[in-house]
């Protein structure tokens, strides 16, 4: 296994309209009990989806046609509210590899780039462009970290992320298994020297 790189990001899209949707909204308390992360993704805004389903509606996240979205446009403040893992856990699961926002709430960037999930930033005019275009839902848009660009059939957006960030997404360091793993034999050198880890390695 080697750590992951997250360069660029290609993938149908998912439009979730709003601004500062909570992670109590994306992933309700009461699926937080699982001892595992597995299925999270199936509740997925969970009481949101079903309150749409009681008007009339038909949420994002139930529509066939996004059912292999791998970007997401959102709004302003995404991810604000309690810090939970679950739910950048359970986006990634869905199969997101990018989310699009006009801001995020910082502990839930971080908790999404410990996963290899990118958020990335853009102004709320590019957003609009961006929506526009992935209104046909076989659209593919590109996240490019490298150029910092999001690109869709005849629009191309500047996007933004903190260069630590960045930089940890495009080498691979945001995979801290990937480069222990990477460097097995050192790590096993260590642990052999270490005295309380004598009989495990």
């Amino acid at each position: 296994m080697s750590a992951r790189k997250v360069v660029r990001v290609e993938g149908t899209a998912i439009v979730l309209p709003g601004i500062d949707i909570d992670t109590d909204r994306i992933m309700p308390a009461r699926f937080l009990k699982a001892v595992t992360f597995d299925g999270l993704e199936h509740h997925l805004f969970e009481d949101d989806r079903a309150e749409a389903s009681r008007r009339g509606d038909r949420h994002p996240f139930d529509d066939p046609a996004r059912r292999g979205a791998g970007v997401m446009i959102a709004g302003a403040n995404f991810g604000c509210g309690s810090s939970r893992e679950h739910a950048p856990q359970a986006l990634y699961r869905r199969g997101l590899r990018a989310i699009v926002a006009e801001s995020f709430a910082e502990i839930f960037a971080g908790n999404s780039t410990m996963i290899g999930l990118a958020c990335v930033t853009a102004s709320a005019a590019d957003l609009a462009a961006l929506r526009t275009t992935a209104d046909d839902a076989e659209t593919i848009l590109a996240v490019d970290l490298s150029a910092l660009t999001a690109t869709a059939p005849g629009v191309t957006v500047a996007i933004s992320l903190p260069e630590s960030t960045r930089q940890a997404l495009m080498t691979g360091e945001w995979d801290a298994t990937g480069l222990l793993l990477d460097r097995y034999e050192e790590v096993r050198a260590v642990a052999a020297r270490l005295p309380y880890l004598r009989g495990f390695v």
